[in-house]
């Protein structure tokens, strides 16, 4: 989280919220990358409330956001549903100390536990329940209709990370590259079979597993987007963890596995955008650019440590070079 949030995140603001959604005091934080998420309980069930700044969401975003999930789980997708406050409302605010704010939602736990990449239950049969989930989200989705004065979320290209010119203002190599690939992207083909509104991390951190169905949470990045890169990010992400430090053939190898079994869990569910996998490189590099951006933002250059400082090496060096983290067979 920024310092200038970090400063305006009080206790008397989590009681606050703690109070108005009706929840037991004691809390375990489980995240505070860009929300600060908690694990809490409510009449002894634990659920999990998501305290957000201004500055990172507006209202109108997160409530395009939770009425999405509140219709996929409608829809027997799995994935956490969405509870009103004692007010009856799905966000509530509480000002911060400089006439900013804070909003805050209530979510269920998804049943499951975490799956680490170097567990041997990350593996063939995984890969397929990841595909499912995602093929089920898109299947369903494109029958979505958002509420006529609901504020859409946001399409790809407002991503605000993508102004990478803000966090690396002197890397022009950097800044070069990334307009050039979001000009092609922006000439790829928009339709209701390949683009929708897409949750966009669906990485390993991202679910629990339970053995047979993978359950999906964190829709806080959902966008309008290619279904191509809700394909592509799982393997990115597996990769990126799992084989940082891999020959480029292993890489290759293990995409070409998960691939496999992923795609057939996915047309369980839904037809493959066309063009799928000749994207896939596209939506990599994409990620690479955000990540790129997203690190810089967040983490000053004194607060990164070796990895941090080698995933950034890393990254520079693909946006530079325009290569994908792997090619694919």
């Amino acid at each position: 989280m920024e310092k200038s949030v970090e400063i305006l995140f009080t206790e008397t603001i989590l009681k606050g919220f703690l109070k108005v959604f009706e929840l037991q005091t004691e809390v375990k934080k489980l995240g505070d990358f860009e929300n600060y998420v908690f694990e809490v309980n409510s009449s002894d069930k634990p659920v999990i409330l998501r305290i957000t700044h201004i500055s990172h969401r507006s209202k109108d975003e997160i409530l395009a956001e939770l009425e999405w999930m509140n219709y996929l789980n409608k829809q027997n997708i799995n994935c956490p549903e969405a509870f009103p406050s004692s007010n009856n409302q799905l966000i509530e605010t509480l000002p911060a100390g400089d006439g900013s704010c804070f909003f805050a939602c209530l979510f269920s736990k998804v049943p499951g536990y975490p799956v680490k990449i170097k567990s041997s239950e990350f593996n063939d049969q995984l890969f397929h329940a990841w595909g499912e989930a995602i093929g089920q989200m898109h299947a369903v989705t494109k029958n979505y209709q958002p509420s006529k004065e609901r504020k859409l979320r946001p399409t790809w290209v407002d991503e605000e990370l993508l102004d990478i010119e803000i966090y690396v203002p002197n890397e022009n190599e950097i800044i070069k590259n990334t307009k050039l690939l979001i000009n092609k992207l922006k000439s790829l083909p928009v339709k209701k079979d390949n683009f929708g509104l897409i949750h966009s991390d669906v990485h390993s951190g991202n679910f629990f597993y339970d053995g047979e169905s993978v359950h999906v949470f964190d829709f806080d990045d959902c966008s309008y987007h290619w279904f191509a890169s809700d394909i592509a990010i799982p393997l990115y992400y597996s990769i990126m963890y799992g084989y940082q430090d891999a020959s480029e053939r292993e890489r290759e190898q293990f995409a070409t596995n998960f691939l496999a079994h992923f795609i057939k869990g996915y047309e369980q569910h839904n037809t493959l955008p066309k063009c799928w996998k000749e994207q896939l490189p596209l939506f990599f590099m994409l990620r690479d650019v955000t990540l790129y951006s997203v690190l810089h933002k967040k983490i000053s250059p004194e607060e990164r440590d070796d990895t941090i400082n080698k995933m950034l090496e890393a990254l520079k060096s693909r946006i530079i070079k325009k290569e994908p983290i792997v090619n694919l067979c």
